[in-house]
């Protein structure tokens, strides 16, 4: 089988990183895109060969698109593409919210993303490619104020609207939703949720699957 190639956003920790070292385990290629230098360094080593270090920041579209042609001429093409990059917001709820903290998120869990995925679509439209895009349990239920949970459901909605646009030439689109996970996007640790490798479980869930299946959600949450 030809050596296939996926991108990640917010690849330094997390999500991201469980992914990168999944993938690999499973014969793919890696771009690992994030602002922390050091840390996508680390972990390109790390992996061997089958990783490409891509410093950048995911706001910055021209970033994105520079990583992606050099992910591209590096493996000679890319397959794939995560959209992972996100923050959640300090405050609580609409009231105590505060403007600067909301566009920060905005612009990363939304226009980052839209980003994530322009800059991808090129590459990825001539291998009928696959674009994976982070939701959460968040964007599938309301709760209360939370601006964070209503960028989530744009995800939710954008990724649907995507995968149709995207099956007109034999693309797919998948959202992975996963509940609470144990990353440093939480202050404190969750040791009883959901762990960055059960997410990454599901990023090659769906990657793999059979070409006749279109998994349009991945939606997983801790058993406790």
């Amino acid at each position: 089988m030809t050596d296939r190639t996926l991108f990640i956003t917010g690849a330094s920790t997390g999500i991201g990183a469980a992914t990168a070292r999944a993938a690999v385990a499973g014969g793919w290629n890696v771009g690992l895109f994030a602002r922390s230098e050091e840390k996508i360094a680390a972990l390109a080593d790390e992996l061997g060969a089958r990783a490409l270090a891509l410093p950048g920041d995911a706001t910055d579209f021209a970033a994105q698109d520079r990583a992606l042609a050099q992910l591209a001429e590096r493996f000679g093409g890319v397959d794939a593409a995560y959209a992972n990059a996100g923050r959640g917001t300090s405050g609580k709820g609409t009231e105590d919210g505060d403007l600067d903290d909301w566009q920060g998120m905005i612009d990363l869990n939304i226009m980052a993303l839209l980003k994530t995925v322009k800059a991808a679509l090129p590459h990825l439209k001539p291998r009928r490619g696959h674009i994976l895009l982070t939701g959460s349990a968040a964007g599938r239920r309301h709760i209360a104020g939370s601006v964070y949970g209503a960028t989530k459901w744009f995800v939710h909605g954008y990724a649907g609207n995507l995968s149709e646009e995207m099956r007109e030439w034999g693309g797919r689109c998948t959202v992975i939703a996963p509940g609470m996970v144990d990353t440093p996007f939480f202050d404190e640790p969750k040791p009883d949720k959901l762990k960055p490798e059960d997410v990454a479980d599901a990023v090659m869930l769906a990657l793999t699957a059979r070409g006749s299946a279109d998994v349009r959600e991945v939606y997983l949450m801790p058993r406790t």
